[in-house]
C-alpha cells in the first residue's frame, strides 16, 4: 500500500490500512455487541483475528521512529495524529454507519 501511494515523506499507505481497518472493526464490533450477530468465538476471530492482522500498529511505530530518526519530527507528529483522530473517527462511523443500516 505504501508502494502505490508513492510517498517516502509521509507513510499516507499505513495510515489508510489503519483507519479501513478501524472503520471495520467499529461496523463489525457494533453488530456483534449490540446486534449479538456473532458469537464470542467469530467476534474475536473477525475483529482481532483478521482485522488485527490487516492493520498493523508495528509498521506505524516503525514508520513513526524513522521519521523521528529522520530529523521530521513534524511529519512523525501528524503521522501519530492522523492515527489517533483518523483512526478513532473511523471506528466512530464504523459504529454509527451499522447502528443506522440495522436499527
Amino acid at each position: 500500500m505504501q508502494a502505490a501511494s508513492q510517498s517516502i515523506a509521509f507513510p499516507y499507505g499505513t495510515l489508510a490500512v489503519n483507519v479501513i481497518g478501524c472503520f471495520l472493526i467499529g461496523f463489525l464490533s457494533e453488530l456483534a455487541e449490540i446486534r449479538s450477530l456473532f458469537s464470542s468465538d467469530t467476534r474475536a476471530f473477525l475483529i482481532v483475528g483478521i482485522l488485527g492482522g490487516f492493520t498493523t500498529f508495528s509498521a506505524f511505530g516503525n514508520e513513526t521512529m524513522s521519521l523521528l530518526r529522520d530529523g521530521e519530527q513534524g511529519l512523525a507528529l501528524m503521522n501519530v495524529g492522523a492515527h489517533i483522530l483518523l483512526g478513532l473517527g473511523a471506528v466512530w462511523l464504523g459504529y454509527t454507519l451499522a447502528y443506522q443500516i440495522w436499527r
